[in-house]
């Protein structure tokens, strides 16, 4: 279980990009790192539209935002055109960050899946903050408030 003051874990993903992204190329500012259980799914439409209203908010307090879900590129792909979405998806079809991030679902009537769950990490990867699960509306509202705390 990931907790606050502890070192993320680093990750080695797919983006909507067409790139592979580590933590590490996020370092020497926060990051946002939100995970959500399906693209172009309604919770999930509503959390990736915010934060894309949101994206020009997030960098202007220096910190950039991803979000990652099980599904793979093209379907980020299809999501993030669907709706002009500005933030970068990444893949984990193997849940295997989603897991270590405690964002995996592995009871109930969606086991299996992947818990709506939100970090911010410091300049150094450090968690300064766990969102816990999350409901999508006003959530990104949510998450630029605590960014304005760092400033």
């Amino acid at each position: 279980m990931i907790k606050e003051g502890a070192k993320a874990p680093d990750f080695d993903l797919a983006g909507s990009d067409g790139k592979r992204h580590s933590l590490k190329e996020f370092s020497g500012k926060p990051l946002v790192v939100y995970f959500y259980p399906k693209d172009d799914t309604p919770g999930c439409t509503i959390e990736a539209n915010d934060f894309t209203k949101r994206y020009l908010d997030i960098k202007k307090l220096g910190a950039d935002v991803v979000g990652i879900s099980k599904d793979d590129y093209d379907s980020h792909c299809r999501f993030r055109d669907k709706y002009g979405l500005k933030i970068l998806l990444l893949s984990d079809p193997e849940s295997k960050v989603i897991k270590e991030y405690d964002a995996f679902r592995d009871s109930g009537i969606f086991k299996g899946g992947t818990k709506r769950k939100t970090f911010v990490l410091d300049k150094n990867g450090i968690v300064i903050k766990d969102f816990g699960d999350v409901n999508a509306p006003g959530h990104a509202d949510a998450v630029v408030e605590f960014l304005k705390g760092l400033k």
